[in-house]
């Protein structure tokens, strides 16, 4: 990963596009959570139906901070588990788009531990979105090629790089109450 395919991804993040990049397990789609438009752009990409909310990930996070509205008791308990494999739903702040949230209250919130998305989050100087880069309920790319045969000239720009090692998604917690939604790998 090299630092200009980091510059040009975040000059497409900034500009509106949608982008997919490595992470803990597998390729992941994402792109500013801030724009509407482009937040609906990738769900009809990956025809995802909207109910079932989006992951905004991390490097720091300074960066979450627009998009939860977490008590500090609650956000320090999580904190600790971070960066990290670990996706916590906390309270959401005004700025989270229903499209973001889905039919949830809450926003799904990570910060990634895998040093490719972190330096896609540090570079593009925000958070993003983070959905694994296939369509919906089939099996996620593991590799920049599946991306590019998957999606085509869907997908603005996609950085090469190495995988995590997990085998599975993240897991994903209720912050308020600690109970797993989703088991992780």
């Amino acid at each position: 990963m090299d630092v200009d395919s980091l510059h040009e991804i975040a000059r497409v993040i900034a500009q509106g596009g949608v982008v997919a990049y490595p992470t803990e397990s597998c390729y992941g789609l994402g792109c500013d959570p801030r724009q509407t438009r482009v937040v609906r752009r990738l769900l009809r990409l990956k025809h995802r139906p909207p109910g079932l909310g989006l992951i905004i990930i991390g490097a720091h996070l300074k960066q979450l901070y627009p998009y939860i509205d977490t008590p500090p008791e609650v956000l320090e308990r999580i904190a600790r588990s971070w960066p990290g494999p670990c996706t916590w739903v906390v309270p959401a702040t005004t700025a989270v788009s229903p499209w973001i949230r889905g039919q949830h209250d809450g926003v799904a919130v990570r910060l990634t531990a895998h040093p490719g998305a972190a330096a896609v989050c540090r570079y593009a100087r925000r958070a993003i979105i983070s959905t694994s880069a296939n369509r919906h309920q089939r099996p996620p790319a593991r590799s920049a090629g599946q991306v590019r045969r998957e999606f085509g000239d869907g997908v603005d720009f996609v950085l090469e790089g190495r995988l995590g090692r997990q085998e599975k998604p993240t897991e994903i917690r209720d912050a308020l109450t600690n109970r797993i939604l989703r088991q992780g790998g």
